[in-house]
């Protein structure tokens, strides 16, 4: 619709068709073809949560036939399979083990051994463990993003109501994860970082820098949501002021039609190509953010 910019973002309980394909229903006073989305027990259906639904069902059914090929013990092959393996392992190697690093083990000559750095090697790196939460968060908001590029349908991470409860899990995840490393008063006693200074002094500072620390670690989580929600929303919104510009000419009848859509058409194709980079970049980012803030609460101050 020309007089909604944000249309193209937006959240309805039905997906919209071109032509007068689907069947016809009206939306704030204008007609809609399309497919209606039911209420079940008076709770709507509505396009992103169906979307969500693909992308979760795009990753299982991705890594559960990676995972099969992974665990044969054979060199995984195909240029499908690669191409999934390959970011996967750079996510592991390039975010997540460097950025969580690695505690010594001491070798009490279990039969374990160790490698030149004195790590076990049987017991593996210990980011690892965190590794399939952080790897489910970046491929699901990758095929979240990536929805928006197939017409029809939209990025539900451009919607403030999907990267809020995404935020949410990565902040519960984050606080259990540092309770199970310290204890629950360790770890919020963790958040206040050790000071030499007079007792009096630091009677005075302890609490006030413990409080700073704590909406600290509460506004990095939303900026998570934030972040990727205006970056998605963002660039959605410039591909529909592009493809506006064809329908406000014809409206406004100019006769410019023969300049405005070619250029048009141009701008809203170059939007979509730096689109689908932006739709890895900002999974990439939501990954290696949740990771540092993962890694700041499972590490000493």
């Amino acid at each position: 619709m020309a007089s909604d910019t944000f249309h193209h973002v937006r959240d309805f309980p039905f997906f919209e068709f071109p032509h007068g394909v689907g069947a016809e229903f009206e939306n704030h006073g204008h007609t809609v073809y399309g497919l209606q989305l039911p209420e079940i027990l008076g709770f709507q259906i509505t396009k992103f949560m169906i979307l969500q639904v693909v992308a979760a069902g795009l990753t299982l059914l991705i890594f559960r036939g990676l995972s099969k090929k992974v665990q044969s013990g054979e060199p995984t092959r195909g240029r499908f399979w690669n191409f999934w393996e390959v970011i996967a392992l750079y996510i592991r190697d390039e975010v997540v083990r460097p950025t969580i690093g690695e505690h010594h083990h001491d070798d009490h000559g279990d039969g374990h051994g160790s490698d030149a750095t004195g790590h076990d090697k049987k017991a593996g790196h210990d980011a690892d463990r965190f590794l399939p939460f952080i790897w489910t968060c970046f491929f699901y908001i990758l095929f979240c993003n990536l929805l928006g590029a197939v017409p029809m349908l939209g990025s539900p991470t451009g919607a403030i109501s999907v990267t809020i409860p995404l935020a949410i899990f990565v902040f519960a995840h984050n606080i259990i994860a540092g309770t199970r490393q310290f204890g629950f008063v360790g770890f919020l006693a963790n958040q206040c970082p050790p000071m030499d200074v007079p007792p009096a002094m630091k009677m005075a500072l302890v609490p006030l820098i413990w409080v700073l620390e704590i909406l600290g670690l509460i506004i990095k989580h939303a900026v998570l949501a934030i972040r990727l929600f205006a970056n998605i929303m963002a660039g959605h919104t410039v591909v529909g002021v592009m493809l506006g510009f064809i329908a406000a000419d014809g409206v406004a009848g100019t006769g410019m039609a023969y300049l405005v859509t070619p250029a048009s058409i141009f701008g809203q194709v170059a939007i979509g190509l730096l689109e689908l980079f932006v739709a890895f970049l900002q999974a990439y980012v939501f990954s290696f953010l949740a990771t540092m803030f993962l890694s700041s609460c499972v590490h000493s101050h």
